[in-house]
């Protein structure tokens, strides 16, 4: 699923919280938040689109989800934090290539030709991960290490990469072809900005097959680059992106450009992003995965990441000059997304709430980032309770309603846009500090349940208020408006 994720070390962060964040971006996927508890967990699991069974472990944990609303096609839980304060988020979509895919096929699901054959399923895929790793992980490291026992197991359909924290260590994995993987621990003073693209750009192979301080990966990963002719690097070199990535056009249109535009957010002073003497332009391919970042980043900057659509450049769609450029790369902020969610674990937070979960629904542009305690039995309805028939009752619905009416008039409303995501920040953000307080005076875990009623309702209020504004906005500027001059 074509997705944008940003990392964040507990260096890089303003309050020195660990962060994951991604964009989901389905095809105007309805989704939801909820919270699974263990009796809800299945123990016996069957994947939706390549009828992979899996039989899981009888001791999982609490956690939340974000899973798709219609479950046709699986359960697509994208992101949670579960009772262990362990972050996850899956999955990115990434690129391989032919020499890679042809040494490690992608394991795809085989109907059968005739009665007489069976079926041969497929592997697992970003349908299954959440549901087969979150609840039974306790460290952002057992995290990649689960993960990698059921892929080099059962296989994957489709290529993609995948984030976990915990209060001191974020990891990033990345599968190769079928069976294979390479993940490494993000250095706690950088940020990572990965598009859909094989991110990694440097790897200590030797501490992965050795030590393993701070790389890992399969086994077998040095005989099958050797066995297959793979490594397509020079000077001694060991990149990654290079022996299992692309290098397509295609890339230069989709994925590079979110990479540069996020680098140049990042680091405006330590590199040079635009005019002749630019080190990295929109569609260079040596844009680095991961940023010490000019300043220590905010959820608020995270946010920023996630909504952008190239504003300030020749590039934004929303621009009103005519610059030949406009629009012609994919923005970040795109308008299919379903849910972006951030994972944050807080070092300075109550024991008990240490896991803080920050949701925004539809286009990340248009939408406010509301913070949630997951350490709760269940969600208020407002994030919960969500179906396939729009409605302003629920988050979810509300913000792809506010965001579909202020974009063609994006010029009159932005204004109002901006307004909106503060008061939501702001409020949201007094509450957390209003409930953190309580909870570590009282030791009371069950007061996060207090307060994610509260938070929701602060939501509503404020975006029951934009809404009211954008649809009167939107409605003076439908075509058949009129005005007599005799009124």
């Amino acid at each position: 699923m074509p997705c944008t994720t940003v990392l964040v070390g507990k260096k890089a962060s303003n309050d020195r919280s660990t962060m994951i964040a991604r964009t989901d971006d389905g095809h105007f996927d309805v989704k939801k938040l909820i919270v699974v508890e263990p009796k809800d967990q299945p123990r016996k699991y069957k994947s939706k689109i390549s009828h992979c069974e899996v039989t899981l472990p009888d001791n999982p944990m609490r956690y939340t989800a974000c899973p798709s609303v219609d479950p046709k096609d699986g359960i697509w839980g994208a992101t949670g934090i579960n009772a262990a304060s362990v972050g996850m988020t899956a999955t990115e979509t990434i690129t391989s290539n032919p020499r890679v895919l042809s040494a490690d096929p992608l394991v795809r699901r085989k109907e059968p030709k005739t009665r007489r054959e069976k079926e041969i399923p497929g592997g697992l895929g970003e349908e299954d991960f959440i549901t087969l790793v979150l609840p039974y992980i306790h460290s952002a490291r057992e995290g990649v290490l689960r993960l990698a026992s059921l892929l080099e197991q059962y296989g994957t359909y489709e290529s993609n990469g995948i984030a976990f924290n915990d209060r001191d260590e974020v990891w990033w994995m990345e599968t190769i072809g079928g069976h294979h993987w390479i993940a490494r621990r993000v250095p706690d003073e950088m940020c990572v900005i990965a598009p859909n693209w094989f991110g990694m750009d440097t790897f200590d192979l030797a501490d992965a097959l050795g030590e393993k301080k701070a790389f890992l990966c399969s086994a077998d990963l040095r005989e099958f680059i050797g066995e297959n002719d793979l490594d397509t690097n020079q000077g001694g070199k060991f990149n990654p992106r290079d022996i299992f990535g692309s290098h397509s056009d295609q890339d230069h249109i989709y994925n590079t450009p979110r990479a540069w535009m996020m680098g140049r957010y990042l680091t405006p002073w330590s590199h040079t992003w635009d005019g002749p003497d630019a080190e990295f332009t929109p569609e260079s391919d040596r844009i680095p995965w991961a940023l010490v970042p000019d300043r220590k980043l905010a959820v608020e900057d995270v946010k920023y990441l996630l909504s952008a659509h190239y504003q300030g450049t020749d590039y934004d769609p929303y621009t009103a000059r005519e610059t030949g450029k406009r629009g012609m790369y994919r923005s970040i902020g795109i308008n299919r997304t379903g849910v972006t969610a951030l994972c944050q674990i807080r070092e300075r937070a109550p024991e008990e709430v240490r896991g803080l979960e920050w949701v925004c629904f539809g286009s990340t542009t248009f939408g406010a980032m509301l913070p949630v305690y997951p350490q709760v039995s269940s969600m208020p309805d407002y994030l919960a309770k969500v179906d396939l028939t729009p409605s302003t009752e629920n988050f979810y619905w509300a913000s792809r309603i506010i965001g579909a009416l202020t974009d063609p008039c994006y010029a009159d409303l932005i204004q109002e846009i901006d307004r909106y995501q503060e008061a939501v920040a702001v409020r949201g953000r007094q509450l957390v500090r209003e409930y953190d307080r309580k909870i570590a005076e009282t030791g009371d875990p069950g007061l996060a349940a207090e307060a994610n009623r509260a938070l929701c309702e602060m939501a509503k209020e404020e975006t029951g208020k934009v809404l009211e504004k954008t649809v009167l906005e939107s409605s003076r500027h439908m075509k058949n408006g009129f005005n007599r001059a005799d009124h």
